[in-house]
């Protein structure tokens, strides 16, 4: 019986993944739009209707959108541009190499982004039989219904909404950022080899990999919480997380930078130990408490508003609290070591500044600051590029409400 509902929520789990969801979707969008088009359209076998349907049904409903009106004005413009040249020159060589350049600029002129060889293949079909009028109606007919189709999925099947994705890739990457942490730590409480410190630094730049997926993944999720009736307060979610990731690839620089300077130390001091008797072990406890602190600050900005942060903000500021301790000691201890052996004093004083660096990045009131900067800065771009919506916004009272959401910031998410 354990065996068995392990095995349906393991399906659940795998029926929810993107790539699963996008297939379902698509193929139910696809085929509806051929049996539509069947009906409307003049041609036997209209394929470009479910073929529209199939591009334009995307992971959410904003850019289903976004990508309706993308490609819609592409096979326009394309059928255009070949009505036009059907009717100045026909189809030759030469004809078909102007009108694919002719197409091309035509997309661009009409910004359609990653649809500009739509635009050409749109003319090259059309261009490419004998009744040009007839079949140059029942393609943009087909678009039409292959985009309605789409966006009509999107709306009785609404798209998942990716934030809890995109919290476990923020929540991964925190931890990765802890166990290279945890293995820098470490090697500073040792007498590591040139190799292993240089190992470790490798393995921080390969973060930069990592960020780049995460960055993906978030970008699907500010997508899914565009234009979703669904979510309430989806602008806050956005930039809350995206200021969360963007304080974690600090920290992963900066510990890019901490693991460059013990791979200096290293090679200056071989075989000698990386830091004096006694130093290294505070190094070592230093980072393991940072190490903790930046899993608590991603669990932290990851928390749903529905649920209570309370114990995650309180859980990460006694963690900040007492890895500043450990730093004020490893300050002192530095200090003296100064004043019997300065060989390296660059090195030694560069990791306590890279430390001090981690731990205002993940100071909470350095983090609310932060938050309410971007939230204004996000909704100033959006009064001077939507100034109807947002005066639409204030006769309805919704400003008011997104301000008050705005000053309950600190007690709600940090």
């Amino acid at each position: 019986m354990a065996e068995v509902r392990e095995q349906a929520a393991r399906f659940v789990r795998r029926s929810r993944e993107p790539v699963v969801v996008q297939a379902l979707r698509s193929t139910a969008a696809a085929t509806v739009a051929y049996v539509v088009a069947l009906r409307l359209s003049p041609e036997p076998a209209p394929l470009t209707s479910p073929l529209t349907a199939l591009l334009v049904v995307q992971v959410t409903l904003y850019a289903t959108l976004t990508n309706s009106i993308r490609r819609v004005n592409a096979v326009v413009a394309g059928v255009l541009v070949a009505i036009a040249f059907s009717l100045l020159v026909g189809l030759t060589w030469w004809s078909l190499a102007l009108l694919i350049l002719a197409a091309l600029a035509v997309g661009h002129l009409v910004r359609v982004d990653e649809y500009v060889p739509e635009v050409a293949i749109s003319a090259m079909l059309v261009l490419g039989v004998t009744t040009v009028g007839d079949t140059a109606w029942a393609r943009v007919v087909e678009t039409l219904i292959g985009a309605v189709v789409g966006l009509g999925c999107n709306l009785l099947l609404p798209p998942p909404v990716w934030i809890e994705e995109a919290g476990e890739s923020i929540e991964g990457l925190a931890r990765r950022v802890r166990q290279l942490m945890l293995r820098v730590g470490e090697e500073a409480a040792g007498r590591p080899a040139v190799e292993e410190a240089t190992a470790s630094l490798h393995e921080a730049r390969r973060l930069d990999h990592d960020i780049v997926g995460v960055d993906a993944a978030l970008r699907q999720a500010e997508d899914s919480l565009r234009l979703n009736p669904r979510v309430r307060e989806g602008l806050l979610r956005r930039v809350v997380l995206r200021t969360g990731l963007d304080t974690l690839e600090i920290c992963t620089v900066v510990l890019r930078v901490l693991a460059r300077t013990f791979t200096d130390l290293a090679k200056e001091r071989e075989p000698e130990p990386l830091f004096a008797a006694g130093t290294g072990e505070v190094v070592e406890r230093l980072l393991s408490e940072i190490a903790d602190a930046v899993v608590s600050f991603a669990v932290l900005v990851t928390t749903p508003v529905t649920l209570s942060a309370d114990a995650a903000e309180a859980r990460l500021t006694a963690e900040l609290r007492q890895a500043s301790a450990t730093r004020d000691k490893l300050a002192q201890l530095l200090l003296e070591q100064l004043q019997h052996d300065a060989r390296q004093w660059q090195l030694h004083g560069a990791v306590l500044t890279e430390v001090n660096r981690i731990l205002d990045e993940l100071d909470t009131e350095h983090r609310t600051r932060r938050l309410l900067e971007e939230l204004d800065r996000v909704s100033r771009e959006q009064r001077d590029r939507m100034p109807r919506l947002t005066r639409l916004r204030e006769r309805l009272g919704i400003q008011e409400q997104l301000w008050r959401n705005r000053t309950g910031i600190g007690t709600r998410y940090l």
